[in-house]
């Protein structure tokens, strides 16, 4: 429990440590007379010579040791790296400690290992050349919770390399393989055997009774009376020795009466919810884009059997999902699932947002119990953008004319009204008629309608998010209305514009095609009675800003 909880710290913290010198073994659970593969690697190249091994010495017996070294590259940059395999043997039995190991002005960490004590009486069947072992973890599982099965070959005969072994297949279960075979040695009743170990997750499908199968181990022992060895074609010399493991029963109980009907069915042994932003909320302002990060981490469950996490649904705040990430990390306890979910929210007006609490409901198998891990609920504290309020209507705050008494016109008064505007309007004409040709040059001089149509449908059939965002923002200036009026009225048009915005605001990147938004451009319908009232500085989302 406290490993998983370590791993998924460093997991939401973000921090990757790429430690330069460091040790690793095959398993940290092993019997009495087992060995174990203790590697050692170091990535830095300013290091030179050997580590110093006398440390193990007192709880370890070195069986042999071998040195690699290897050259990789991530991305560019070559990257060169030196290990030391050793193979060891346990002196004792019970908690085994690996000291750390120095390495010039390096040192590893310490690993504990569990070494199980056992019996030195022998069946009859141990003193056969080759048999085969297996055992599960638990005699009894919930249905679709994970049950590790281990599978051991022990041989005290030299074999050749044409060995075989049976898949573990089952109607009613799920089976995957946790990892690659692991090869070692072991002393039974003074003879050294090698032992090759294998590990399957099972996940049954359904309650009651479930037999796992045998499998049937095939491989060729070398006869040492025959010297033949060095023969590289035809028959190898030595007998065919075939053995098969023991059916297992397994006793799958069915989901608890008092689990949750609505909550999908979570059986595992540790259960992590966590969640980060970028950039932080506290400081969020209307139209930016904040990616929220949530982290669903089980420990006994593949992150296949993880259900989606609940979505984001706030008023106030515009959400564009990506699709989630599934990573499964294998042990020899089993395997780890880990569902990874980000989301863009985009708050589309000021003042607090509340976000409520997110809750995942499991059970809890190692204290058969209902759990429930929660994300506390958050406040967003969302401040104007000082960006977007020149962007409000400059009719919005014209002043209201207020209705004014009229006086009552007298003939005299009346006819020099009729003469003056007469008199004005005849002298604007002339003007007019003047100076039309000045201002059709000026007009020349910027951008009509029409080339800015073009530069958009340029932009849409090109698939440039960007900048078919500056030539809507163009073509839109010059139109009777906002484009949140448009989009209000013409639904394609608003459907067009979230997968534009959508793209836009997209950690990751996600490919986009303009040949919706061009055709809801075409065909957006003209307005029929074109406002004049003043427009309120609410209406303009944020989601458009120019």
């Amino acid at each position: 429990m406290k490993r998983f909880l370590f791993l998924l710290l460093l997991l939401v913290s973000g921090q990757a440590c790429a430690d330069a010198f460091f040790a690793s073994v095959d398993r940290t659970r092993l019997s009495e007379g087992e060995t174990v593969v203790l590697t050692l690697e170091s990535t830095d190249p300013t290091r030179f010579g050997r580590p110093d091994f006398s440390p193990l010495d007192e709880n370890f017996e070195v069986l042999g040791s071998r040195q690699v070294n290897r050259l990789s590259s991530i991305g560019d940059t070559p990257r060169a790296s030196t290990r030391w395999i050793l193979t060891l043997q346990p002196r004792r039995s019970g908690e085994v400690v690996i000291p750390p190991i120095r390495l010039e002005d390096a040192e590893t960490l310490p690993i504990t290992l569990t070494v199980d004590a056992v019996s030195d009486a022998s069946g009859s069947a141990k003193l056969a050349p080759v048999y085969i072992d297996a055992s599960l973890d638990q005699d009894s599982v919930y249905v679709q919770a994970q049950a590790v099965l281990t599978l051991r070959i022990y041989h005290s005969v030299s074999m050749y390399d044409d060995s075989t072994l049976t898949p573990l297949q089952m109607q009613d279960a799920r089976v995957e393989q946790l990892g690659e075979p692991r090869t070692y040695e072991k002393r039974i009743g003074g003879v050294r055997h090698g032992v090759i170990e294998l590990q399957y997750a099972i996940y049954p499908q359904r309650s009651g009774e479930l037999v796992i199968p045998g499998q049937t181990f095939s491989a060729t022992l070398v006869d040492r009376s025959r010297n033949d060895d060095f023969l590289p074609f035809g028959p190898r010399a030595g007998k065919v020795s075939r053995v098969k493991s023991p059916d297992i029963p397994l006793r799958v109980k069915a989901k608890p009466a008092d689990y949750p009907a609505d909550a999908p069915w979570l059986p595992a042994r540790a259960l992590g919810l966590a969640e980060t932003w970028n950039p932080q909320p506290e400081q969020s302002q209307v139209g930016d884009s904040l990616t929220r990060r949530l982290i669903l981490k089980v420990d006994g469950l593949s992150s296949a059997q993880l259900p989606p996490l609940p979505a984001t649904q706030v008023e106030g705040l515009r959400r564009y999902p990506d699709q989630p990430q599934l990573s499964d990390q294998k042990s020899e306890s089993g395997v780890v699932g880990t569902r990874e979910e980000r989301e863009a929210l985009v708050p589309s007006r000021s003042g607090d947002i509340a976000l409520p609490a997110l809750e995942v409901v499991w059970w809890n198998t190692q204290s058969d119990s209902l759990e429930r891990t929660t994300l506390p609920a958050r406040t967003l504290q969302v401040a104007e953008n000082p960006q977007l309020q020149g962007e409000d209507s400059p009719t919005a705050n014209l002043p209201v004319a207020q209705p004014q008494e009229v006086p009552e016109l007298w003939p005299w008064q009346l006819a020099c009204a009729l003469l003056g505007l007469s008199t004005l309007l005849g002298f604007a004409l002339w003007w007019r008629a003047r100076s039309q040709p000045a201002i059709q040059r000026a007009a020349q001089a910027g951008p009509s309608p029409r080339t800015l149509l073009d530069d958009l449908k340029r932009a849409c059939q090109a698939g440039d998010a960007q900048a078919t965002r500056y030539a809507l923002d163009a073509w839109a200036r010059q139109q009777p209305e906002t484009l949140a009026d448009m989009a209000a009225r013409y639904v394609p048009l608003s459907d067009a514009l979230d997968g534009l915005n959508g793209a836009l605001y997209s950690e990751t990147g996600q490919q986009w095609q303009g040949d919706e938004l061009w055709k809801a451009i075409r065909n957006l319908p003209a307005a029929q009675e074109p406002s004049a009232a003043p427009q309120d500085s609410s209406a303009l989302p944020p989601l458009y800003p120019r």
